[in-house]
């Protein structure tokens, strides 16, 4: 038989290959592992392989380990500072969302238990609970109508039993074992990312490059505003100033005839005759005058005949002709 390792040896087993993961891979997820299994555990291990590795163990020790590499790595300080609790550590150098997405999908039914705060929310659906109709005070007491329908108790209404954050207690652990629903999920939960030295909480792995497009050149539009109001020449405003320094410029040229350029001709050529000016590009002189509308009365007919109904003055030639809204 074949004794264990001593301790003191196996510490330093566990060192070793700490120090080797930290030196071997830049990248790193701080997880919780509240409620989750040993056979979870492992298939989470087993669905990693290739793209990560997965490390737990004493938080001491790790912190420790960690300490004494920081001497000639300072940012390991910041991952330093993340680990206590219930933590594993997932080292990895390839898409970390990626491996976030292998790590948190790994889910296992779990019974609701005293004291525990419920990660979701739990609902109780309306239907047949299968029970006897002597527990309907075990309703009652929670607030929940029920009918007996074929001798067994029915949820009339959809129950909204534990809201997530909410403490479980003795009566929804009772409620829940009698109608044999499991209303929680446990896995492994990513809190932060360690990315090359910088660490950040893990929400940030969700922004995608498109909000990343679209927060940047939101905040080049600020920074141009505010460059411009406080007349800051900066690369982004540099477009700007030539459009509003050629805008001035024209208007000088069409206000005096001492200034005179190529850019502003078309503008000095419109306000001598505008009429003049459409015609020649081809352009729509806009509508025309109410003045020069021919008179209806000189184009109505003479007089109505039997066969031709008489239309009404307020008549528009058959623009509205059918109602409106295209009614008869």
């Amino acid at each position: 038989m074949v004794r264990d390792k001593p301790i003191n040896q196996r510490k330093l087993d566990y060192r070793t290959k700490l120090e080797k993961l930290l030196s071997e891979y830049k990248n790193a997820l701080v997880c919780t592992v509240d409620n989750v299994g040993s056979l979870q555990m492992q298939q989470i291990r087993i669905a990693l392989r290739g793209k990560a590795v997965m490390l737990c163990g004493k938080n001491t020790i790790i912190r420790k380990v960690m300490k004494d590499a920081a001497k000639e790595d300072e940012k390991l300080e910041k991952l330093r500072g993340e680990i206590f609790g219930n933590v594993a550590i997932v080292f990895s150098n390839d898409d970390l969302a990626t491996v976030r997405t292998i790590v948190v999908s790994n889910k296992m039914p779990a019974a609701a238990r005293v004291g525990v705060f419920a990660p979701d929310d739990c609902w109780i659906q309306p239907g047949a609970t299968g029970l006897d109709p002597g527990q309907t005070n075990f309703f009652q007491a929670l607030n929940i109508a029920t009918k007996i329908v074929k001798g067994s108790i029915e949820i009339i209404n959809p129950v909204h039993l534990i809201k997530k954050g909410d403490k479980v207690t003795p009566s929804h652990v009772s409620l829940l074992s009698k109608l044999d629903i499991k209303p929680f999920f446990y896995g492994m939960q990513v809190t932060h990312v360690y990315e090359n030295g910088s660490l950040y909480p893990a929400e940030v792995l969700d922004i995608t490059k498109d909000e990343l497009t679209q927060r940047f050149f939101a905040g080049v539009q600020k920074i141009t505003s505010l460059c411009l109001a406080i007349g800051f020449p900066t690369l982004s405003t540099i477009p700007h100033s030539f459009a509003r320094g050629l805008r001035n410029l024209i208007a000088l040229a069409v206000t005096s005839d001492d200034i005179d350029f190529k850019m502003a001709a078309p503008y000095k050529e419109y306000l001598a005759d505008p009429a003049a000016y459409a015609a020649k590009h081809g352009l729509s002189t806009g509508p025309a005058p109410k003045g020069d509308a021919p008179d209806k009365k000189e184009a109505a007919p003479a007089a109505a005949t039997k066969d031709e109904p008489k239309k009404d003055d307020d008549d528009d030639d058959g623009v509205f002709a059918g109602g409106l809204f295209g009614d008869d």
